[in-house]
């Protein structure tokens, strides 16, 4: 591994114009709002990267990604995918380029023997996918729930975050009022 190059990732997947889309760049935000990370964990909100999130994930020991999941149970609820659970079906086709190409990159980076050997989806079943910036009050509730599930698995994984001093609200951009109308 590079010297510099990151042994955990933290990415908030999802598009941030799609409702509660945008959850996964949210926790993001909101991770980097609240804490300070050690050198080797990277904390990224990707957006919709389709097949590049190959390059992101590549070499890493950890990945930990963050993102709406089509799931049963009500809206809200989290889900927790393993590397495993992820990859136990073949790839389905995918029908936008906004689609995150997860278990494509995942069997990339495998194949080219640059995968990482831990996978963890924190996914939350969503509520409203149609176009629009406001996500659900069922999603913006599942945010700390999401957050705290990334926290345990950096610390199961040694990259122990700390809590800022001062935390600021999270950045979310794309709602009107941005980061003042933010906080969950």
């Amino acid at each position: 591994m590079e010297a510099g190059h990151p042994r955990i990732g933290v990415i908030g997947l999802g598009n941030v114009l799609m409702g509660d889309d945008a959850f996964g760049p949210w926790v993001v935000q909101t991770l980097l709002a609240e804490y300070e990370f050690p050198p080797g964990v990277s904390v990224e909100d990707l957006g919709t990267p389709g097949l590049d999130l190959l390059p992101y994930i590549t070499d890493l020991e950890s990945l930990v990604l963050v993102d709406t999941v089509r799931a049963g149970g009500a809206p809200g609820a989290v889900r927790l995918y393993r590397r495993d659970d992820l990859l136990k079906h073949p790839p389905q086709t995918r029908l936008s380029p906004h689609d995150p190409g997860v278990k494509e990159a995942l069997l990339t980076a495998e194949f080219e023997g640059r995968g990482p050997r831990e996978v963890l989806l924190v996914g939350a079943v969503p509520e409203i996918t149609a176009m629009g910036v406001r996500m659900s009050p069922a999603l913006r509730a599942a945010v700390p729930l999401a957050a705290a599930e990334v926290l345990k698995e950096l610390e199961r994984r040694g990259g122990h975050p700390s809590r800022r001093e001062a935390p600021r609200p999270p950045d979310i951009w794309w709602e009107p009022g941005g980061s003042a109308d933010a906080r969950t």
